[in-house]
């Protein structure tokens, strides 16, 4: 079985690779691309491949002829994605349609696992509800809006004749993550406090809002069963990938700063709130539970606790560096 992971550089690349391994064992073929050639460590050798290039796309495809192709490229943070409109619309859109349209043209029978995300939803969860796959997609940042258009193309393209699965991950955390996103953010300050590089206090933004977290392993978990099942899934097919348990940000913040003892303050900054946070947003991922037979197995508390020991590993590898 041959699969062409794009994007596999990123934060969730090593841990699908991983995933996959895993599942498939010696029946796996592998290849592995991302826009910059960098080797990582737990995936091996990547192949550069830029997919806002049609041409290389194309080109790709044709020589490697994959049976699955996992979509992960992309620029995953909002905060980037509001920075770098025209980028985040030609990453997020057409390049995901320059995938679609070269297994079109080339490997038809291949299976297209695009990972869309749980933001696509937007205002949808303004009432605070679990939204499952019937929920509208109403994004409400360049982020999700490009992330949904490209979400919606594939859909069309499905009636077509591209076997795909659209996936739609809530928050993911874990080791290794940017500090980009909060969880990572908040083990990075402390790791830096206990390290002594920088003042005990924590600055942060909205400790209120509620998510549905779960941890990096178990999305790769489901994104390996989605191959494994992708025989029996109706093209088009869309799945949630989700907790269904809200988290309150404040409390994950509590818990990784009794997990340091280190006595801290915390700040709110202005510049980390975001104008269209919404109170709660959480997913319903029955849906994968039944198909996939997935779910999640990641305990919470393990989850923090292997994020902060990677936050100080991280600082020290840095600390280290210039001294």
């Amino acid at each position: 079985m041959r699969v062409l992971v794009t994007g596999a550089g990123g934060f969730v690349g090593p841990y699908l690779i991983a995933a996959l391994r895993n599942q498939f064992g010696s029946e796996l073929e592998l290849f592995a691309t991302s826009k910059d050639r960098v080797p990582h460590p737990s995936v091996g050798t990547i192949e550069a491949l830029d997919v806002c290039d049609a041409a290389a796309v194309e080109e790709i495809v044709r020589r490697l002829q994959p049976d699955h192709i996992f979509h992960l490229a992309g620029l995953a943070a909002i905060p980037k994605a509001a920075a770098n409109v025209d980028l985040a619309w030609t990453i997020h859109l057409f390049g995901s349609l320059h995938i679609a349209r070269a297994i079109l043209n080339n490997v038809p029978n291949s299976f297209l696992h695009h990972v869309s995300t749980g933001q696509v939803y937007g205002g949808s969860a303004l009432p605070g509800l679990a939204l499952d796959e019937t929920a509208l997609l109403a994004p409400n940042n360049t982020y999700s809006a490009t992330k949904a258009s490209a979400d919606l193309a594939l859909g069309a393209l499905a009636a077509e004749g591209l076997r795909c699965v659209r996936l739609r991950p809530f928050n993911h955390i874990g080791p290794g993550q940017s500090e980009d996103f909060v969880v990572s953010s908040f083990a990075m300050q402390i790791a830096r406090i206990e390290a002594g590089l920088q003042e005990p206090v924590m600055r942060v933004g909205n400790l209120d809002a509620e998510r549905d977290f779960l941890d990096v392993r178990d999305i790769a978990t489901a994104y390996a069963l989605a191959i494994k099942k992708s025989g029996e899934l109706e093209a088009g097919t869309v799945l949630n990938i989700a907790s269904g348990r809200p988290i309150r940000i404040r409390d994950i913040l509590h818990r990784l700063v009794a997990l340091s003892g280190v006595r801290i303050a915390v700040e709110q900054d202005a510049a980390r709130m975001r104008p269209s946070d919404i109170p709660r947003f959480i997913g319903d991922a029955a849906r994968a539970r039944q198909i996939l037979g997935w779910s999640p197995k990641w305990d919470f508390e393990t989850t923090l606790t292997d994020i902060l020991n990677d936050a100080r590993n991280r600082v020290r590898e840095t600390a280290s560096g210039r001294a």
